[in-house]
């Protein structure tokens, strides 16, 4: 089984069957699906099922498409708490990024990265700015 980072831990995959954005709107059985979202889909369609979607996994193409970061924002802004998981190619200084847009789960292309990957979550013990998780900025947490 691959193996990936999911809250803070290294364990092995054991996700729902995983569809592409139109096959899961077409299924009868979404609540025991996950869900693939590709740059350049929208959101909207999933907003509608937010709270029946066990996982969603953000494709990466390349490590310099962002897009991915605003569909984890986005998500969590409007209210999704299930698994969110960056799949593709991204690389591990872009983890505290994506963890602080609401990833709470990492598969790598290649598993040997995982060790250090998961250290690399450590890298920060403060921020400055807002985000989805620590919505207040460090001045206002200050006073």
């Amino acid at each position: 089984m691959p193996k990936l980072i999911k809250n803070g831990k290294i364990i092995e995959d054991q996700s729902p069957e995983v569809l592409d954005l139109e096959q899961w709107l077409q299924a009868n059985d979404r609540a025991t699906r996950a869900v693939m979202l590709e740059p350049g889909e929208t959101l909207a369609p999933l907003l509608e099922h937010i709270d029946d979607i066990p996982l969603v996994l953000v494709n990466f193409p390349t490590f310099m498409d962002g897009r991915g970061f605003s569909y984890g924002r986005e998500l969590r802004e409007r209210g999704y708490r299930g698994e969110l998981r960056a799949v593709g190619h991204f690389m591990r200084d872009q983890l505290t990024y994506l963890s602080r847009c609401g990833f709470d789960a990492f598969q790598f292309e290649d598993e040997q990265e995982l060790e250090e990957a998961l250290a690399s979550l450590a890298d920060f013990s403060e921020y400055y700015q807002a985000s989805v998780d620590q919505p207040e900025p460090l001045f206002r947490r200050r006073a």
